[in-house]
């Protein structure tokens, strides 16, 4: 028989070893669980299972779009005058409210008037005198052409009474101018307004002496209704311009259509429309523009002269204009613009195109898309070229808002203004 001490020693190698005592087994469950996991995400990864993403996209239509540039501008007074005295004095009154509105021929000023009132009086009795001179004259020419005709008085008596007459009357002439000067220098006491307008500021006060033609303004008056303004545009913009003219990207609009819209400063714009009136004919070699000229009515005086505006003037047309909204336009590191299509196949597509300027919120596009080609506007962060997506059209809002506005702003590629005003006429 078998001892004690013998059967345990067996049954205790009978016993199975435990799991993480057999390598290999272990191994083996890993193993098989990994490829399971894989198999699983395999499946998951197959192109077959995954849902095309949904994008929003802009069918793109082509439209006449008026070509309108926004430009900077001053206001100008159509007239200004300083008011300077033409003759000598004193100030004894000031006829007018500073700031006021004052009619051409209004009086401004008084100025003592005692010394030319009696340079008129010693004048009318100058040609007074003259007059009895010119007439004693005429009496003796005639008795003495009787005479000398008879041989009572000799050829010389007669000739130097005809030339008496023609003294005479040259010192009526002379008497006659003097008088008139003085009442002209008697009337230049009452200084008047030579044009219409606002008058300013006084520079002088009662009792001040005044000189003729004095460096010196006594007030200023400025014509506010209507105002000008004169606009700048860049030389090279117009060459520009002019090409585009040319190639036939754009059509002038005709003779005096040009249609103006003066910004004021907050950003509001003004309600009156401006007519376009002068095109310079220099560049001014320090700043490269040229100068346009506008004039607007101005009957509550809201514009002042020396205001900086900006001038919106719309002077062409695109008769097949393509505007794709800014937010679906993408900006490559070398600056060049594309735009994401979707094509029939409902694949993902990436467009270079070629910017003209900027209409508001849009890009004016020259080339790269067509009408009725359908252009990424949402959903651009979540698909790449060659991307099977689904396609929800989308509003073009900004389209609205600029339609409403009226004509929109035209800016060049970088942004800045552009001046195709001298090229479109």
């Amino acid at each position: 028989m078998m001892s004690v001490s013998a059967f345990g020693a067996f049954a205790r190698s009978a016993r199975p070893a435990p799991i993480y005592a057999r390598p290999a087994l272990w191994l083996a469950l890993w193993a098989a669980l990994t490829m399971s996991a894989c198999g699983d995400q395999a499946d998951e990864a197959k192109p077959g299972k995954k849902e095309p993403t949904t994008v929003g996209v802009l069918v793109l239509k082509a439209e006449a779009q008026a070509l309108s540039t926004e430009l900077p501008g001053r206001t100008v007074a159509v007239q200004a005058a300083d008011v300077r005295p033409q003759v000598s004095g004193i100030i004894r009154q000031r006829l007018f409210n500073e700031g006021e509105t004052v009619k051409a021929g209004q009086a401004l000023y008084q100025i003592d008037a005692r010394t030319y009132e009696v340079a008129v009086a010693s004048a009318k009795a100058a040609q007074a005198k003259a007059q009895a001179a010119a007439r004693l004259a005429a009496l003796n020419f005639k008795r003495n052409a009787d005479l000398v005709k008879q041989q009572a008085v000799s050829q010389q008596v007669f000739e130097e009474s005809q030339a008496a007459v023609q003294q005479t009357a040259a010192e009526l002439s002379a008497a006659q101018a003097a008088l008139a000067q003085a009442q002209i220098n008697l009337d230049y006491t009452r200084i008047v307004a030579p044009i219409g307008g606002r008058v300013g500021l006084s520079d002088v006060t009662l009792g001040a002496l005044v000189t003729a033609n004095q460096a010196a303004a006594l007030t200023q008056i400025t014509q506010l209704d209507p105002m000008h303004v004169d606009i700048t545009q860049s030389s090279t913009e117009v060459l520009r311009l002019q090409r585009d003219l040319a190639a036939g990207h754009f059509e002038r609009l005709p003779s005096g259509a040009a249609q103006v819209r003066i910004v004021l400063e907050d950003g509001s714009v003004y309600p009156h429309a401006a007519t376009l009136k002068f095109e310079g004919v220099n560049v001014n070699t320090s700043t490269g523009a040229i100068t346009l000229r506008a004039q607007v009515p101005n009957p509550d005086r809201v514009l002042l002269p020396g205001m900086y505006v900006r001038a919106s003037l719309t002077t062409g047309l695109v008769p097949n204009a393509l505007l794709v909204p800014q937010q679906a336009v993408k900006r490559e590191l070398s600056g060049k613009a594309s735009v994401l299509v979707v094509t029939p196949d409902s694949k993902v597509e990436h467009r270079p195109i070629e910017v003209a300027e900027a209409v508001g919120q849009h890009w004016r596009v020259r080339s790269g898309v067509k009408a009725g080609e359908a252009i990424v506007m949402d959903g651009l962060q979540r698909i790449k070229p060659g991307d099977t997506v689904k396609t929800v059209n989308v509003a073009d809002t900004g389209a609205d808002t600029e339609a409403n506005t009226g004509a929109a702003k035209v800016t060049d590629k970088a942004g800045a203004a552009s001046q195709p005003a001298s090229a479109a006429r």
